[in-house]
């Protein structure tokens, strides 16, 4: 055989592997980081927060309770042992986690009815409340006398870490007392079971 058609047949099949090597090589490399991740557009939300479906708000039940009294007296009432307290425009929040409990006081001509509340406070609630939703207006029965009661829900404050919202459950009772009202706001993620810490809080007012 005529050596240079021998020399001839290797050189070809290099020439061949090298020419695939390279077209492999610069596709993967074409390719590399150079696709959009999916769903890269934002929305933003416009309907109610979502209901967690395991609420870690739950209040234990072994949850001690002391009394606090306001500085300028009048009333007692008991919240939860070692929650975090703050005062904002009057009102004091006792607060842990998704639970707060708030306390306010005014003076009052008369007693809160429920008619008064429908056309009062619910209408003044669905103005600052989020995504707010009424549950009812009725008139409830503690220790401290007759108060009227507003069930509703909203959405919470957005978490400062993550930015997201919860849908909470909101129990407000408007007393009165001798032209004294006072107002317990109890806020807890919906589908918590909360309902006999809440008893316990809204019984526990008591008149000086």
């Amino acid at each position: 055989m005529d050596k240079r058609a021998i020399l001839a047949v290797p050189a070809a099949v290099a020439l061949t592997t090298a020419v695939v090597a390279g077209c492999s090589g610069s596709g993967g490399g074409s390719h590399s980081g150079s696709k959009a991740p999916s769903g890269s557009s934002s929305t933003q939300r416009t309907g109610p927060a979502p209901t967690e479906s395991n609420p870690p708000g739950d209040i234990p039940d072994n949850q001690v309770y002391v009394a606090y009294r306001p500085p300028a007296g009048g009333f007692t009432v008991k919240v939860p042992e070692g929650w975090s307290r703050s005062s904002t425009h009057g009102t004091i929040t006792f607060s842990d986690k998704l639970n707060k409990v708030e306390i306010s006081q005014s003076s009052a001509g008369s007693a809160p009815t429920v008619q008064s509340v429908k056309e009062g406070m619910v209408p003044a609630l669905r103005k600052q409340a989020t995504h707010f939703a009424l549950g009812g207006v009725t008139t409830v029965h503690r220790t401290a006398g007759s108060a009227v009661r507003i069930t509703y829900r909203t959405d919470s404050a957005p978490n400062q870490v993550t930015g997201k919202s919860v849908r909470d459950s909101v129990e407000r009772y408007v007393f009165f007392h001798n032209g004294h009202q006072v107002t317990l706001t109890l806020t807890g993620p919906t589908g918590a079971d909360n309902v006999d810490p809440w008893r316990i809080v809204s019984d526990s007012l008591r008149w000086q």
